[in-house]
């Protein structure tokens, strides 16, 4: 399992400190068939072999399970993680998943999967300059009113929720969805028929945290973004260069702040060292 060391500052128990975490990394892998763009996933890197193998087979690509195309994995200049796929499949052996392209499900629930180039990967809009910042306490208080609109999970057990709010906490929208990307969009769209979108200064979700929930968040320009589980590196990556303010580990009265740390107004003052 890939994992990268990210430097952020931890909140627990009224104690502020220093941590280094390891994240999960995600980049994308550009697969090419016969020498073009035939789609793109989101993925941890590792067993790529495997992964572009299994993709075949379980979206129709081949015609026949039995038959391994030849794979040549590439390396970006000198660097140590594989960011394409070269395969030579025989017309003969391609299957009608093949024509489906740009709709192929490769996910890690990732908003630029399915895309065939990794040039189309694109962050359109100036970096969110944003002034204001919020009190860190503030963090479990806003989880705790997502929670309580939550009816769908407290039945199923199989839905996830995202949730705007205001800078001073007041709850603006709150959605549920099987897909965590779904309910964001949700929020958002509510947000945007409501006239509200630019009173959401803190946007919620119940689960963890990748590149297209980072992307969905910039685009809505809301400055601060916080998660019950953990992000990965292209997340924390993404928040950093788009100037949101990334919380994640958000329960049991703590929170791990990666990115943009000033925003967050109680932080400065106490923090220790480890």
């Amino acid at each position: 399992m890939a994992t990268k060391n990210y430097t952020a500052e931890k909140l627990e128990n009224n104690e502020i400190n220093k941590t280094v975490d390891s994240l999960t990394v995600e980049e994308a892998l550009q697969i090419n068939i016969n020498g073009k763009a035939f789609t793109m996933t989101m993925r941890t890197p590792g067993d790529d072999h495997s992964l572009v193998c299994g993709l075949l087979h379980t979206e129709g690509i081949l015609k026949r399970s039995n038959y391994s195309p030849e794979i040549v994995l590439n390396k970006k200049d000198d660097e140590t993680i594989i960011t394409s796929a070269d395969l030579t499949i025989p017309p003969a052996e391609l299957g009608k998943g093949y024509t489906n392209s740009r709709s192929l499900l490769s996910v890690s629930s990732c908003g630029i999967c399915g895309r065939t180039e990794l040039g189309d990967v694109e962050c359109l809009g100036k970096k969110i300059d944003f002034e204001g910042t919020m009190d860190v306490h503030m963090i479990n208080e806003v989880f705790s009113k997502m929670n309580k609109f939550q009816h769908s999970f407290r039945l199923s057990g199989g839905t996830h929720a995202a949730a705007a709010f205001t800078i001073d906490g007041e709850l603006l929208c709150t959605m549920e969805d099987i897909g965590r990307h779904n309910a964001v969009d949700k929020v958002i769209g509510e947000l945007v028929l409501s006239k509200r979108l630019k009173q959401a200064a803190c946007l919620t979700v119940s689960g963890r945290i990748s590149y297209e929930i980072v992307v969905k968040c910039f685009k809505a320009r809301i400055p601060f973004l916080a998660a019950v589980s953990a992000p990965s590196t292209l997340a924390v990556d993404y928040a950093e260069e788009l100037g949101i303010t990334l919380f994640a580990f958000c329960r049991e009265n703590r929170a791990t702040c990666y990115s943009h740390v000033y925003r967050a107004n109680k932080l400065r003052p106490i923090i220790n060292t480890v």
